[in-house]
């Protein structure tokens, strides 16, 4: 048994959970809350933006293909897969609790949600068509016109609506009540002896310093590899290419370590395969530690315990295209 558990172990012993759980308020984590929702009708049609893949050239790419709300928010591959099944150039970070990132994407290019909706659409490696064809899809249908008029109330639609009511929708993406949320508010059963441990070990180890927060991460941007470099062939060059710098080169968005069990590969390249990997490499090149077998198991089995609520959905049932809507051009380069 670790120190961390063995310690742990004897604070039990002598009846100390309610201490344990008094202090949490003191943590450097803080829970998640439920997603309020001001505006339903604004965020009903960020949900049918999200799930509508005419928004894509090809007719067949929606925002849930590469942030699937059944898979954690993320689509589980190393870099995603987008127009002509072009291989995307980076991994596709959750889009779930992404309201309580200090910006989006991994270099923190946009500085909100609304500002991030617009790029895949854009991009020809991701959605492949343009704002101008996107807005000429959703203009040539009927039901998405009436639908933008009760909420912005404009005859006409525009990018920057169909970005706001992309962005209410993702803001309702919270996942509450995670079962490490439920030990913070004061439920002394909501952890085991091994996952306290972890928790211990993560914090004791420095982990927070980077991981903290109600994402767990999410709000800084820290250098991959600070105590020894990180080798990847992926070329991203992370804060650097927003900032010029040189000293941001490598520089990443903390990813959230909320739901990190269901976000699987790890790191801004994917090459994280599992999250014993995760630990080993993060501990090794950020801090400076080898974790032994069981203390990487320990702190696993805490991450483990950030995985709350998943969004309950129901896959909303878009209006119908008419017939001067742009068809789709799936295998047009």
């Amino acid at each position: 048994m670790s120190k961390a558990s063995a310690l742990l172990a004897a604070g039990i012993a002598l009846g100390c959970w309610s201490n344990l759980a008094s202090a949490a308020s003191q943590e450097p984590i803080q829970p998640v809350e439920p997603a309020v929702i001001k505006e339903p009708a604004k965020v009903e049609l960020g949900k049918k933006l999200f799930f509508d893949p005419r928004l894509s050239r090809s007719g067949a790419i929606s925002c849930n293909s590469c942030h699937n709300l059944g898979m954690g928010g993320s689509d589980n591959l190393k870099a995603s897969i987008g127009h002509q099944w072009q291989q995307g150039s980076i991994n596709s970070p959750t889009v779930l609790n992404s309201s309580l990132n200090i910006a989006q994407f991994w270099d923190g290019r946009a500085k909100d949600l609304r500002e991030q909706a617009g790029g895949p659409i854009a991009n020809p490696m991701e959605m492949a068509s343009s704002h101008e064809l996107a807005i000429q899809v959703l203009n040539s249908i009927p039901g998405y016109r009436a639908e933008f008029k009760q909420v912005f109330g404009q005859d006409r639609i525009t990018i920057e609506e169909v970005t706001g009511a992309l962005a209410a929708f993702e803001e309702t993406l919270v996942t509450p009540n995670a079962r490490f949320d439920q030990w913070l508010r004061g439920d002394k059963q909501a952890l085991t002896l091994r996952e306290l441990a972890g928790y211990e070990l993560f914090k004791n180890s420095g982990c927070v310093a980077c991981h903290n927060g109600v994402a767990v991460g999410g709000n800084s941007f820290q250098k991959m590899g600070l105590v020894m470099p990180y080798q990847t062939d992926n070329k991203a060059e992370g804060r650097a290419a927003v900032t010029g710098k040189d000293a941001d080169r490598f520089n990443f968005k903390v990813p959230t370590l909320r739901n990190v069990a269901l976000t699987y590969p790890y790191f801004h390249d994917g090459e994280a395969a599992t999250l014993t990997q995760a630990v080993d490499v993060m501990g090794r090149l950020q801090l400076g530690r080898t974790f032994t077998p069981d203390e990487n198991a320990q702190i696993v089995a805490f991450l483990k315990t950030l995985t709350g609520d998943q969004p309950a959905i129901q896959y909303p049932v878009l209006p119908p295209s008419e017939d001067d809507t742009p068809r789709p051009e799936p295998f047009v380069k």
